[in-house]
């Protein structure tokens, strides 16, 4: 892995994430520091939460980035979900601090203090996190990591947060009206809240072997109905036809799974319906990087039955 490739892997960006997350807590502190603005507090806050999410999301990276072994024989990439849920719950206690902070603000409003400094610094922490968030959002899709897209969408929020900081002191500031300053604040809160259970909810589905996405599933399907169609023979009394059912899939982190029924004619010999089945793995495979399929092989005329007695009411 060339020098290039090795910053842009999963775990290079959330080395960055690290980097980065602590020059904004800096720069959004000595923000908070001159201002004395709850909302620039909360933006603050938020960029601690941020450092805490990338340390912990670069641990799961490690940890999935292992090889399966004897204890884990299908690997380690379900580690990625609980970053991602792990971060989805430091963003939902931030959000309610940020509100139990700012609410006392409402009735006990405080002045701000040298405003355009203050705004400076949130501008510029903004710009780092915002441009860290294009790169990851577009590796996170390259390397189809979950750990990347939730820190990129906490960069994003940050960035939400300190545009609404920036508004809302900057309407302080040209109204006089000082509980904007908390009322922003909490809306800032709700909003990152938001942010928090959606990614909770997304890691709870991946560890619950969410199936996946609707175009990978469509990719997959396209693939089995071309082979199906390209494999019918005919002959001098009747068809050949190859077709697949029963199909179910899943996905865990950066890999996706599908196993699925392939039916052939029974008088096939077991070479030729093996080499057929090598070669849909590897279109499937071809077709979906990443992919892993089980494929069971049955003759035409049977059928089998897959339901667990325990999963029948």
């Amino acid at each position: 892995m060339n020098t290039l490739s090795k910053w842009f892997s999963p775990k290079g960006l959330l080395w960055a994430s690290v980097v980065v997350a602590c020059i904004t807590i800096a720069l959004k502190t000595l923000a908070w520091y001159l201002t004395d603005s709850v909302g620039l507090l909360s933006d603050a806050m938020e960029s601690v939460v941020n450092l805490a999410s990338a340390v912990f999301g670069l641990m799961m990276v490690t940890v999935a980035a292992k090889p399966a072994d004897e204890d884990h024989p299908y690997g380690h990439h379900k580690a990625e979900y609980f970053s991602s849920g792990f971060e989805g719950i430091l963003i939902v206690v931030a959000s309610l601090g940020i509100m139990w902070a700012a609410s006392h603000r409402i009735f006990d409003p405080q002045p701000i203090e040298q405003v355009g400094l203050g705004l400076a610094l949130s501008v510029a922490s903004s710009a780092l996190n915002g441009l860290l968030a294009w790169v990851m959002f577009r590796a996170a899709k390259a390397h189809r990591s979950i750990a990347l897209e939730a820190d990129a969408r906490h960069l994003v929020t940050d960035v939400w947060t300190s545009a609404g900081v920036v508004l809302g002191i900057g309407l302080v500031s040209l109204t006089g009206w000082l509980w904007l300053d908390a009322v922003v604040a909490i809306g800032v809160a709700l909003n990152i809240l938001k942010e928090g259970w959606h990614l909770i909810w997304g890691a709870s589905q991946g560890l619950m072997d969410e199936a996946v996405e609707s175009d990978v599933l469509a990719q997959i399907h396209t693939v089995l109905h071309d082979l199906s169609i390209s494999h019918e023979e005919v002959g001098a009394d009747h068809v050949h036809i190859v077709r697949f059912d029963h199909l179910i899939t899943r996905k865990a982190g950066q890999r996706r799974y599908v196993d699925l029924h392939m039916h052939m004619p029974a008088e096939w010999t077991l070479g030729r319906a093996a080499t057929l089945r090598a070669n849909v793995e590897h279109a499937l495979m071809k077709a979906v990087p990443g992919l892993r399929a089980s494929i069971q092989l049955l003759p035409n005329d049977v059928e089998a039955h897959i339901d667990d007695p325990l999963d029948v009411a």
